[in-house]
């Protein structure tokens, strides 16, 4: 029986609580095999190959991709190899075999897009059909950098690691991911080895066009079902906890120790991933408990996460939300009887623009979509709604949604209460969402709202009931 455990790129860049935190210390307690990690790149890399995933600054892949004259890219590219020229000089006293390993693959990679790039000058071509492919290519490098690097600095210091690389690089057949995991795998010997396997898979499908920067989760879930993994761990920097430390304190905020992977959904969507849903769903399916841990807290048990735990007594398990939200409502006097007509056509436009619908309203004659995107994109999806309903009212405001989240919320009057404490704050609620599942309640707020009424939620249904009774007996 083995763990399948991933590591996040903020945890990457620290080698030493990596190794003494996490290689060191197993969380099975059967020693230092047994085990396979899977790796993300570490922090900042993958901003630089591809665009920051915060401030939309460009990478590599965006600079490349906006302009078949423009070599730009170039320019990015160097930098890259510095940054991870400076990484390998920080890890290794010698760093000329890991440097070599980088430059193998950006040189690979720089060639492709000359290449490319000279033959889409021509007519004939087109650059987007093949972005796909280089945004894969380019992203690739990042993890193959931290779980090459991670598997000698292990080799150094003792520990019989190897280097599983799943991303397919002069590969000369494309594969689905299982596929690729079960050949990777064929000839490692778990009792004996310590996988250290790239965060990013090539397959033919290509893992990005359905999670984007969220495919390390979903190399992290296959593995852990196709070779049978008695538990799922994912080690960040933070523990998983009641709400934001920096919004309620330290002192406030506890570790859940306990829920299930409809919370974790709810979470995913409020753009707070412990796991990406449709990775979750084949850990849930097959039985394999998810465990989230903090790299810098090893002795914790951290929070696990099963398919069929329900707390002890009704009870909110965590207070989360997201900001930079806009509402577009759409109001049309003939939508009335018509709404499902309506609401395909503004779904498909969303969906056109890659924008995170968070929730919805509806009533007789208006559609309120809450959009988890930049300004530029809900003006884009506007205009575009706009020539589609001519006669229609159509507005926008940014606002923030706070939601309180736990695997049994039914709790009498919960609603009445939150309101209450929220009025109580001065924070006005512009729209409520609870479905029938009990598993979360979401307050439209004013944006500027946001981070107390995080605060006085928490106040008011963690901290008052001794921080949840220790999250409902969770733990």
């Amino acid at each position: 029986m083995h763990t399948v455990e991933k590591i996040g790129g903020t945890s990457m860049s620290d080698y030493s609580s990596v190794r003494d935190n996490i290689v060191l210390q197993p969380s099975t307690g059967d020693g230092y095999y047994n085990r396979v990690f899977v790796v993300s790149a570490y922090g900042g890399i993958t901003d630089k190959l591809l665009s920051h995933k915060k401030n939309g600054q460009p990478g590599v892949y965006q600079l490349f991709s906006s302009s078949v004259e423009d070599d730009s890219w170039l320019a990015a590219l160097e930098q890259v190899q510095q940054a991870m020229h400076q990484l390998n000089a920080e890890f290794f006293n010698d760093p000329s075999l890991a440097d070599h390993f980088v430059n193998e693959r950006l040189l690979d990679a720089k060639k492709c897009l000359l290449d490319l790039q000279s033959l889409c000058r021509h007519g004939h071509f087109s650059l987007d059909t093949h972005l796909h492919t280089v945004r894969e290519m380019l992203a690739s490098i990042g993890e193959a950098h931290s779980a090459w690097n991670m598997t000698e600095l292990l080799q150094r210091d003792g520990i019989n690691a190897r280097f599983v690389d799943l991303s397919g690089w002069r590969a000369q057949h494309h594969t689905t991911l299982d596929e690729r995991i079960v050949a990777a795998f064929e000839t490692v010997d778990l009792d004996k080895e310590l996988p250290i396997v790239t965060g990013y898979a090539h397959t033919s499908e290509g893992l990005m066009t359905t999670f984007d920067r969220g495919y390390s989760e979903m190399t992290f879930s296959r593995l852990a079902v196709v070779t049978h993994a008695a538990e799922a761990i994912i080690h960040k920097e933070f523990h998983l906890s009641s709400a934001d430390p920096r919004l309620v304190g330290e002192g406030n905020a506890v570790p859940i120790g306990r829920t299930n992977y409809d919370v974790a959904d709810q979470l995913a969507n409020l753009g707070m991933e412990a796991i990406h849903p449709k990775a979750a769903k084949g850990l849930r399916q097959n039985n394999i408990p998810l465990r989230v841990k903090n790299t810098f807290e090893p002795q914790h048990y951290g929070t696990l996460i099963t398919g069929e735990y329900v707390s002890e007594t009704p009870c909110v398990e965590i207070i989360a939300g997201t900001q930079g939200v806009y509402a577009l409502e759409v109001f049309d006097q003939d939508m009335a009887g018509l709404f499902h007509s309506y609401d395909a056509k503004i779904i498909q436009v969303i969906k056109e623009y890659r924008a995170h619908i968070v929730s919805k309203d509806i009533n007789a004659n208006t559609v309120t979509h809450y959009l988890s995107t930049n300004l530029k994109t809900v003006n884009r999806i506007r205009r575009k709604l706009e020539s589609l309903f001519v006669e229609a009212e159509i507005d926008q405001k940014k606002v923030a949604v706070v939601s309180a989240i736990g695997s049994d919320l039914k709790i009498s009057g919960m609603l009445a209460s939150a309101s209450s404490a929220l009025a109580d704050a001065g924070i006005d609620i512009l729209a409520v969402h609870q479905c029938m599942r009990q598993v979360e309640v979401q307050f439209v707020i004013n944006e500027q709202d946001y981070q107390q009424a995080v605060k006085t939620l928490h106040a008011a249904f963690v901290e008052v009931f001794d921080h949840g009774r220790a999250i409902c007996l969770a733990s």
